[in-house]
């Protein structure tokens, strides 16, 4: 039975000098609301609600915390606070813009720009039901994460990680301008202490070192994830999972389906943004974005006819084995190709 997430603020409720217009988001750690300032111009404020230690009635303005859960509640929370404290430190274009943040009701609220537009992933999911060959161009691909990397770029300087780069979190505003949004810094801290079953991390977009309490994150790790989040605007879809790809690395495979298609420089670069080893990564964005803007170097290696064959035997394969397991499903019993 799935735990009943808290319910939200009611429209019209007053907050820290704003008032509430409707609920925009829920996950996992918050909810984010429309709401209006003073001068009635609109705003996103994010509340720290984090539905596996909280819970709230509706109509209700206070979260109820269990004793047993009140420690990792107040660390999660002083950590959402020191974030919302660092982030209206940075103004960048292709960072969120945090314009206040403040206490109330037991929890923290942290008052953003209100972006108008669509996620990279709504984007990806569009491009990918067109069945078009590329889901994007290369050029499109490295203007975007040209964008994204000079905001990153200003979050690491400011001592920051980002903890959560994703397609959900890369915002494509009405104007064109790519907004990295949903730090996880703060999440991160509870996914650490807390002994949750589900995690807080995105698979796909996580690096190996999320996945352990004992390793040491830095601009490495988000350098990861921006890999990551290239390989699905090349793919359409997720890359394997770092823990699957522990056991049985895939991502050179599915890479080489793409050649011919993107050039090799940004095959490379994506392999080398997703290095298991955290030291054999681009150690800083400078040096991503150095190699990423080096456009002169286009070559495209075409598939070898046996190379061609492979694939499609490999694809056989895999929808034989997928069609197997749905036949087997379907009638109670499941199917074991060999």
């Amino acid at each position: 039975m799935s735990k009943v997430k808290p319910a939200p603020l009611p429209p019209g409720t007053l907050i820290g000098g704003y008032r509430v217009v409707r609920r925009l988001a829920a996950g996992g750690f918050g909810v984010v609301y429309l709401a209006l300032d003073r001068e009635g111009q609109q705003v996103a404020i994010k509340e720290y609600i984090p539905a596996s230690l909280a819970t709230r009635e509706p109509g209700e303005l206070l979260p109820k915390v269990p004793p047993e859960k009140l420690s990792l509640y107040r660390l999660g929370l002083k950590s959402f606070f020191e974030e919302g404290r660092s982030l209206a430190q940075i103004s960048h274009a292709s960072v969120v813009s945090v314009y206040n943040f403040f206490r109330e009701n037991e929890t923290v609220y942290m008052v953003m720009n209100y972006l108008e537009g669509a996620t990279l992933q709504d984007f990806i999911i569009t491009a990918r039901e067109l069945k078009a060959q590329k889901v994007f161009r290369e050029s499109t691909i490295r203007s975007l994460f040209d964008e994204v990397l000079r905001g990153l770029r200003i979050v690491h300087q400011h001592k920051m990680l980002h903890l959560d780069i994703k397609p959900a979190n890369i915002f494509i505003t009405d104007d064109n301008k790519a907004v990295m949004i949903d730090f996880g810094a703060a999440r991160e801290v509870l996914s650490k202490e807390g002994n949750f079953i589900r995690p807080m991390y995105t698979p796909g977009f996580a690096a190996p070192e999320m996945y352990r309490r004992d390793t040491q994150m830095g601009p490495w790790t988000d350098i990861y994830a921006i890999g990551a989040c290239i390989y699905a605007c090349m793919a359409g879809f997720p890359p394997p999972e770092a823990p699957q790809r522990q056991t049985k690395d895939r991502l050179t495979s599915s890479l080489a389906k793409l050649r011919g298609i993107y050039s090799d420089n940004l095959i490379e670069v994506v392999e080398w943004c997703m290095a298991l080893d955290p030291m054999t990564r681009p150690q800083s964005v400078f040096t991503l974005q150095k190699e990423l803007s080096r456009e002169g170097e286009r070559r495209y290696t075409k598939l070898s006819v046996a190379e061609k064959m492979r694939l499609q035997l490999d694809t056989l394969v895999s929808d034989t084995k997928k069609s197997l397991n749905k036949a087997g499903e379907a009638t109670g019993v499941a199917a074991r190709p060999k």
